[in-house]
């Protein structure tokens, strides 16, 4: 080798290496995720927003990690796992719900949060409007009006003689706060009596279905609350043993048994924060990225459990259905 290239060649290296140990040094981002829900009902969420950050390029064993605080359907404990998951010095916060971000939003507001909510944020405070939301909290609200009377239109359709129903949600959640207003609306057009069964924890469910079967109703819309996302298996439960056909708000809900299920697709939402998540790391501010809308809706039927309870579901629902349970 010439003595020139030599040189020139130690040169290069002593550049490089410089470079290459400062690369190593760089910190690799912290994703903290908040659950409202059990770990167990999180699962398939949480593996969507993996896949989700993989397609665009990020990998735990390589170059992010994820940090999960469950609250277990218990909405109460989300303060107190929101204020570890920022003592940790996240580049990011995931919310799954209203509570969930409401609570990182009350323990930080430099932190972005990527959250998903039914109520309006702006309503919630966590945003100034939906096109520029203005903080450090953006991501995907749905508007749960809509889908609180398209769930009781379906439950309807599918039995078709119902006149009495239950609505069953938890007034301390403000995933909620608009369920009984806009089922009460949708009750009119429906000619439906609406019995509104308050639960505020799993204790409360026995008594709720208690008084479904002495008021005589003849199905049961679920709000979709992490209370209720959490205990989903147990309601479905109740609800056949009640002999109730119940709708949920995710399809997890007729999954596990109940006769059917609609509303946002949550894993198709986990899957997409994984893109703002890539644009704040790569340097946008959460106050510029405005709050998107759900894409992808999901009407699930349980065709066994239409058995066990006696009902039987027109082919022209079952037609709508995008999945269908046998």
């Amino acid at each position: 080798m010439r003595r020139r290239e030599f040189i020139a060649g130690l040169t290069g290296a002593a550049t490089a290496w410089p470079l290459a140990a400062r690369a190593q040094r760089q910190p690799v981002p912290l994703i903290g995720v908040l659950s409202p829900i059990a770990k167990a009902a999180a699962t398939r969420n949480v593996e969507a927003l993996r896949d989700g950050l993989r397609e665009h390029g990020y990998s735990e064993d390589r170059n992010i990690r994820l940090e999960i605080r469950y609250a277990d359907g218990d909405i109460d404990r989300l303060p107190q796992l929101a204020s570890e998951l920022v003592q940790l010095g996240p580049a990011v916060i995931v919310a799954g719900s209203p509570p969930a971000a409401i609570a990182a939003h009350n323990a930080t507001h430099t932190i972005p949060i990527v959250m998903n909510s039914s109520p309006d944020p702006v309503t919630l405070g966590l945003a100034s409007s939906i096109a520029r939301p203005g903080g450090n909290v953006t991501g995907f609200w749905w508007g749960d009006a809509a889908l609180n009377g398209k769930r009781l239109e379906l439950l309807k359709q599918a039995v078709p003689g119902m006149t009495r129903a239950g609505l069953m949600f938890n007034p301390g959640d403000p995933t909620d706060s608009d369920a009984t207003d806009a089922a009460s609306e949708a009750a009119k057009a429906l000619n439906l009596t609406i019995r509104v069964l308050e639960v505020r924890g799993a204790g409360d469910f026995q008594d709720a279905f208690a008084t479904a079967k002495r008021e005589n109703l003849q199905g049961l819309a679920i709000a979709q609350g992490p209370l209720f996302v959490s205990f989903r298996a147990e309601l479905a439960k109740m609800a056949l043993a009640a002999g109730l056909p119940a709708i949920g708000g995710f399809r997890d809900f007729a999954i596990v048994g109940t006769l059917a299920s609609y509303g946002a697709s949550l894993s198709d939402l986990y899957r997409r924060k994984a893109e703002l998540i890539d644009k704040i790391l790569r340097g946008a501010n959460p106050a510029d990225l405005p709050i998107e809308r759900p894409t992808k809706f999901e009407f699930l039927i349980n065709l066994k459990t239409a058995k066990a309870l006696g009902v039987s579901i027109s082919p022209s629902l079952i037609a709508q259905a995008d999945e269908v349970i046998e």
